[in-house]
């Protein structure tokens, strides 16, 4: 009895973590998201998205078990699976192995410190808002910004994730009571569904890539997947159907769609980038929620700074001859990067389309086009079942991420240039 007991809450250990990993910016521009859809594309368009999001998670995790089989090795990362399916595929491709590694983990820094830019600007703007409206003064989003520089410089000082833990905990803490806040607000007084409010059907093309990116960069948790089935004592636990992965998704779905949709009902066209911009703003406790998700989103940056860290440190640091130049330096290279993400939120300090930019960009191309990649060339000596559907499968899937790049990123680059009217 005391074994299931500990077993079950091994297995909510990881239930929290994968919610933690998939709740924070992303739900709070669902609403915005769905704006950009119309209520009835959006809601269907959300279900898709997460059921393609979940099977491309399964399919990571499929092909990670497949490759330590076959090469007997414990655990891969998310990099050593592209690299491991690249030496098991075509012989013409076994050489661009090395190549495929470095590509993934490229893209999971420039996902991560894509997150981190979305940080800055929700926190710099939510400190705009709560201060003008209790304060007085009105100061730009990027002064706040820069009044924000020296604490996450500062925050992304601490090296080991350890000593991150409590930070987490609060962080998680702020966003269940922040969360909770915003549903009280959304199902206040909410009115009826209007289509003079909100556009019931189907929006427009034209805002469509939007969503997608707004939709892909919420879902977008596919980093963290084979970290937490590699630490849990029964990895067994997380397949199958009513498995930690499907469990936790499905929860992470429901929230997704919940306030995604009650949420633009609530606020129609007037939804901004983060429904917390469109609480009450001379309420106390519309101020108050602004305050504990700003500090949400601030103690979860560097929770998501530390996977580019860790990922490009140890490159640098094998260069650096001596353990006292090395601190130094790894102290510096901290400080550089969150600089950067500083000051790619001051060109960018639009929420609702850095989101887009970032999902459209980065989160496709993890969650929708190295996965199939993966599992195709995984499949290559096995072969891809009855009429080759598994092939078809994953080529549809990875033509859906591809189109979703190439619409979303140019659609999000031309409204971040030219403006929302372009």
């Amino acid at each position: 009895m005391f074994d299931v007991i500990s077993l079950c809450f091994r297995n909510c250990d990881t239930m929290i973590h994968l919610l933690k990993g998939n709740i924070g910016t992303g739900i709070l521009a669902m609403p915005d998201a769905f704006k950009n859809a119309g209520l009835t594309v959006g809601t269907l368009a959300t279900v898709v998205i997460g059921i393609i999001c979940v099977h491309t998670m399964h399919m990571l995790v499929n092909c990670s078990h497949e490759l330590c089989r076959r090469t007997q090795v414990p655990s891969l990362s998310f990099a050593e699976v592209a690299e491991t399916s690249f030496k098991v595929g075509p012989p013409r491709l076994r050489k661009f192995s090395s190549f495929a590694r470095i590509i993934i983990n490229v893209f999971l820094c420039v996902t991560q410190l894509g997150f981190c830019c979305v940080y800055f600007v929700f926190v710099a703007t939510n400190l705009q808002v709560v201060v003008k409206d209790h304060m007085g003064p009105d100061w730009s989003v990027q002064t706040y910004m820069a009044i924000l520089l020296l604490p996450m410089i500062i925050l992304n000082w601490i090296r080991n994730l350890k000593y991150l833990a409590p930070f987490s905990m609060i962080a998680n803490a702020c966003m269940a009571v922040g969360l909770g806040i915003i549903f009280y607000y959304i199902f206040e007084n909410l009115p009826p569904i209007n289509s003079k409010r909100v556009v019931v059907g189907f929006s427009s093309w034209k805002q469509l890539p939007l969503y997608f990116g707004t939709a892909i960069y919420a879902f977008e948790g596919i980093g963290m997947i084979l970290p937490l089935e590699n630490s849990m004592k029964t990895p067994q636990d997380f397949r199958g159907w009513t498995g930690v992965l499907n469990t936790g998704m499905v929860i992470v779905g429901c929230l997704y769609t919940a306030v995604g949709f009650f949420g633009y009902v609530k606020y129609g066209s007037f939804i901004k980038g983060s429904i917390t911009l469109n609480l009450p703003q001379a309420d106390i406790l519309a101020g108050s929620v602004r305050l504990v998700m700003a500090l949400s989103i601030f103690l979860s940056y560097a929770l998501q700074f530390y996977v580019p860290i860790d990922i490009a440190w140890p490159a640098i640091k094998s260069r650096i001859p001596t353990e006292r130049m090395q601190i130094l330096w790894e102290y510096v290279f901290r400080t550089v990067l969150v600089i950067v993400t500083f000051l790619l939120a001051v060109l960018i300090p639009d929420l609702s389309l850095f989101i887009s930019f970032v999902g459209a960009v980065s989160s496709s191309t993890l969650a929708l086009i190295f996965p199939p990649i993966i599992n195709m060339l995984v499949n290559y000596g096995t072969g891809y079942g009855r009429l080759h559907w598994t092939l078809w499968k994953d080529l549809a899937v990875m033509l859906f991420g591809i189109v979703g790049f190439l619409a979303g990123t140019s659609v999000s680059l031309q409204q971040i240039i030219y403006g929302p009217e372009a």
